[in-house]
């Protein structure tokens, strides 16, 4: 898979690493870079080789500290794919899961980006913040309002949100923003660890799980939700995956999965 000149991407087995390579401007995105990003998860969808992918940034400094502003205040309006911010946000139809590695500073976009990940781990030392009230704007761009405010409790979204305050990693996750901290020079052993824990699970039913929870937010009631269908849990129910899944039980061996 190749590299463009402000994302790299990185094979790990079934696993890929996407890394923000900005350091220089702590990982702020410009057009380029959210294009890139954009093409690295488009072409993580489409190879069946890959079943997990990690989005992290480059150095220990920063995470993602959102839009380069210098080149937001030239256009004054972000450049975005039609996958939203970081090529994620607005992202509906990536069933394979992705972890967010935060290895430093999660500011405004980062945030947001974090939000959009399925799992999220920081290096105890990272820090977050929404502050764009403070620069006379608000978290649209990204959805990072509407997926805070549906991923904590609302007066925890209310509070990070309102005050733009920043907080550190404990509280990040006693908050449910990132599931785990860990000193950073652990931290890409515990994502790995995280992702090969997924990894045991068979691709299809991993897809049709992640589809069946986000898909359902979106109905009123949870007998609605219960009597929808979900195509990817169609296709799983389906797959060779599910007859080898329950014939290695059987046989008490460990399952072989071939993604269909």
């Amino acid at each position: 898979m190749s590299s463009g000149r402000m994302i790299r991407t990185e094979r790990d087995g079934a696993l890929l690493w996407i890394t923000i390579d900005r350091p220089q401007a702590m990982n702020a995105l410009n057009a380029q870079a959210h294009r890139e990003l954009h093409e690295s998860l488009d072409d993580f969808a489409a190879d069946p080789g890959l079943h997990v992918a990690v989005i992290t940034g480059a150095g220990d400094k920063a995470f993602c500290v959102g839009s380069d502003l210098k080149e937001r205040a030239i256009k004054n309006a972000d450049d975005h794919p039609p996958t939203g911010f970081g090529g994620i946000s607005h992202r509906f139809d990536l069933l394979k899961p992705v972890i967010a590695a935060v290895n430093g500073l999660a500011i405004g976009g980062g945030v947001e980006i974090i939000a959009a990940c399925d799992l999220a781990i920081a290096a105890d030392h990272a820090e977050f913040s929404v502050p764009e009230p403070r620069v006379g704007l608000a978290a649209l761009g990204g959805g990072g309002l509407q997926r805070l405010a549906r991923n904590l409790a609302l007066k925890q979204a209310m509070d990070l949100v309102l005050t733009g305050r920043r907080i550190r990693a404990a509280e990040a996750k006693a908050m449910g923003l990132i599931n785990d901290a860990v000193p950073k020079e652990q931290l890409r052993e515990r994502v790995r660890w995280y992702a090969n824990q997924i990894l045991e699970g068979a691709p299809l039913a991993i897809q049709a799980s992640k589809q069946v929870m986000l898909e359902s937010l979106s109905e009123p009631s949870l007998e609605k939700a219960l009597r929808r269908t979900y195509p990817a849990a169609e296709r799983m129910l389906a797959s060779e995956d599910a007859r080898e899944g329950q014939k290695a039980f059987a046989e008490k061996r460990k399952p072989k999965w071939h993604g269909r």
